[in-house]
């Protein structure tokens, strides 16, 4: 079950004047992202700057705020520096979450604009200075690495074992779960091809670099005057360069999935490789996560908030040209060199 721990908005705005000197007038909630367990907010401060909130639960974020602010030191302007406390630090842990500031940036994101071409050469640019990023040794352990797990594969076909004996009355939950056995078929499918994809991967020696792991149109923050800015470094992963390149033509909320953008974002990345049956492997693997994290939100939570446009986007997956379409065609594409 997922859980979205929170603060009180009291609770944060008198945190945010102990812990960064900032008086704040306004503290506005942003339906923002699919995290069950971040909040995210604007704050207007006294000052007249808007700062970017993020509330996360836990403690267990500063390694990718560390390696935010270590890229940006490195040069990367497409990256937003966090705000420091009063007393220099990255995060403030308040209670079981940990208190992420930001100044807020005024922008559409890459679902609801249409990146130029510009702008794809950018992106490539910077996503291959991400990695080519030389970790330092002093956090190199701290950050996770690949090891294809099952979890996700495991999830889904236990969640299926739960809708068959157990009756559903919530009116969401029934529908996602009969869209899932709709479905059935195309979902065996994602779990067989991504368990054999996995196992596979285990055996090979494949290089590792930093990965964003999370690098879709929604993570492209497109500013007033045209800047982009890669955003939501919470998940930082050492794997396969294809852990990020999944996205470019994966057509995540079914955007990114043209070729002319694709020759773009190559353009600014540069050539190389790319190893097919790695990334088939994560566009099938991404997809099962998500439909693991959607049912169970479906399943376990009873708020209502929002599960009508959940409901849109999990089916939209399995739509022509959507995410699952891609996947399935990705494992039977040959080797490719740009």
């Amino acid at each position: 079950m997922i859980i979205k721990q929170s603060l009180s908005e009291q609770r944060i705005i008198d945190c945010l004047k102990i812990y960064y000197n900032i008086e704040i007038t306004t503290l506005t909630p942003l339906l923002l992202g699919a995290d069950m367990n971040a909040s995210v907010y604007k704050a207007q401060g006294l000052d007249q700057k808007s700062y970017f909130v993020k509330l996360k639960s836990g403690h267990n974020h500063d390694i990718g705020v560390i390696l935010l602010n270590l890229l940006h030191n490195e040069g990367i302007q497409q990256i937003i520096p966090p705000i420091k406390t009063s007393q220099g630090l990255l995060t403030q842990h308040i209670d079981e979450c940990t208190l992420i500031l930001y100044p807020y940036i005024e922008n559409q994101n890459g679902f609801s604009q249409i990146l130029t071409d510009d702008q794809w050469i950018i992106l490539g640019k910077v996503l291959r200075k991400v990695h080519e990023f030389k970790m330092p040794a002093t956090i190199q352990d701290q950050i996770r690495r690949e090891e294809y797990s099952p979890k996700w594969r495991d999830i889904v076909r236990s969640l299926y074992d739960h809708i068959e004996i157990k009756p559903i009355e919530d009116h969401w939950a029934k529908k996602l779960t009969m869209f899932m056995k709709e479905h059935k078929n195309e979902i065996d499918r994602l779990l067989d091809s991504a368990q054999l994809l996995g196992q596979k991967l285990q055996q090979e020696s494949v290089e590792f670099v930093l990965c964003h792991a999370d690098i879709h149109g929604g993570n492209v923050l497109i500013g007033e005057n045209g800047s982009i800015y890669i955003v939501d470094w919470d998940q930082p992963i050492m794997a396969p360069k294809e852990r990020d390149l999944m996205f470019i033509g994966g057509g995540v909320a079914n955007v990114w999935n043209n070729p002319h953008e694709e020759e773009f974002f190559y353009k600014g990345y540069g050539k190389t490789k790319i190893n097919m049956p790695i990334l088939a492997y994560y566009r099938h693997e991404r997809i099962v996560e998500d439909i693991a994290e959607y049912a169970q939100e479906f399943l376990f939570t009873t708020a209502e908030e929002n599960k009508s446009e959940m409901y849109q986007h999990f089916i939209a997956m399995f739509e022509p040209r959507g995410v699952v379409d891609i996947a399935f065609r990705t494992v039977m594409s040959k080797e490719r060199h740009v």
